[in-house]
């Protein structure tokens, strides 16, 4: 168990490293860097120079996604999505190839690369959980369910590149990537913990889920304001960016005073409860540090290195949040094995 218990601990962590990855990728405008998926350019190991790619390059693989994205649509339309499978086909944009960037280029490459481990990662998790079959059968469907959902999240990956970047892929893409933390989560505290009496918590659980609602959404009104950031993002300087968000950062902007607020009120809670004041700490770092970061996007013209930085905070935040369900949900209390 103590194996066990460190190697789920490493591909949680490791799967932040690929939310932070993945952020970064996003912020510097690489998801194209590769136009083609699994491999890159054609191959497994991308160019360094747009002389290594024959002239017609764009045409290529404008081509090649055109036909995956007919096969994208008709799993959309036999899911009963003719509408969205439609808009796929008819948007010719999604089409259009960028010019090659050496750079962007390997971004992408290495967050593929680290994606690849977190894969063989989860696979060994599953492979090793399956010795608790019989004594605990949820940590083996659990470790399933994660493997499962990453090899899900490869096939996904490979629509959200022939899309270029379908706004919508990408938001599901993330939420995704938060159900694979949710079940690593319980994989890491279910290897680390033994029979007690449960945590007497009332009123906890009711600011906890409220908690967990407002973040998420925050999460998704944040995916809405970085596809308004695509949008202004080729066409007007850095410092026009947030002046031309709209309405929907407006929301996300207002909407983090209910998040803060929601939260100052369930650390009051913890302060109050035994065996859950070592939540207070984290807890109030995580928030303001989202906060912050927010802040500083909004008034510093939106830097790159703070994109990555917000996400990254409030998906270690929602874990966070997941870690206390589970305590407040089990009759169990954490134990540390090192």
């Amino acid at each position: 168990m103590r194996s066990f218990y460190r190697l789920s601990l490493s591909t949680l962590i490791a799967v932040y490293i690929l939310v932070l990855v993945g952020g970064i990728v996003r912020s510097t405008g690489s998801g194209m860097g590769c136009p083609d998926w699994p491999t890159c350019f054609g191959a497994w190991v991308p160019p360094t120079s747009v002389a290594q790619l024959p002239d017609n390059y764009k045409e290529i693989y404008a081509a090649h996604r055109e036909k995956k994205n007919v096969k994208f649509a008709n799993y959309l339309s036999a899911l009963g999505f003719s509408k969205t499978a439609e808009a796929i086909l008819q948007d010719k944009s999604i089409l259009e190839e960028a010019d090659f960037n050496p750079v962007k280029t390997w971004v992408e490459y290495i967050n593929r690369l680290v994606g690849v481990v977190i894969g063989l990662l989860i696979f060994a998790v599953f492979i090793y959980a399956l010795r608790f079959w019989k004594e605990k059968k949820s940590m083996t469907i659990f470790s399933f369910l994660s493997f499962f959902l990453v090899g899900f999240q490869g096939w996904l990956g490979s629509f959200v590149v022939s899309t270029n970047l379908t706004p919508w892929t990408i938001t599901i893409h993330m939420f995704l990537a938060l159900v694979i933390v949710a079940l690593l989560i319980v994989l890491v505290d279910s290897s680390t913990t033994k029979a007690v009496n449960k945590i007497q918590a009332p009123g906890v659980m009711v600011w906890l889920l409220a908690c967990v609602a407002v973040v998420l959404i925050q999460i998704l009104l944040g995916t809405q304001v970085r596809e308004a950031i695509d949008s202004v993002a080729s066409k007007l300087p850095r410092e026009s960016w947030i002046e031309n968000l709209g309405t929907v950062f407006i929301i996300h902007r207002s909407f983090s005073w209910v998040v803060f607020v929601l939260h100052v009120g369930l650390v009051l809670k913890l302060r109050k409860t035994d065996g859950l004041k070592a939540f207070q700490l984290p807890l109030i770092l995580l928030i303001l540090g989202t906060l912050l970061s927010g802040v500083g996007m909004a008034y510093g013209g939106i830097p790159p290195f703070l994109q990555p930085l917000h996400l990254w905070l409030a998906s270690l935040t929602f874990g966070f949040q997941f870690l206390l369900f589970l305590r407040l949900n089990r009759r169990t209390e954490t134990v540390l094995t090192t």
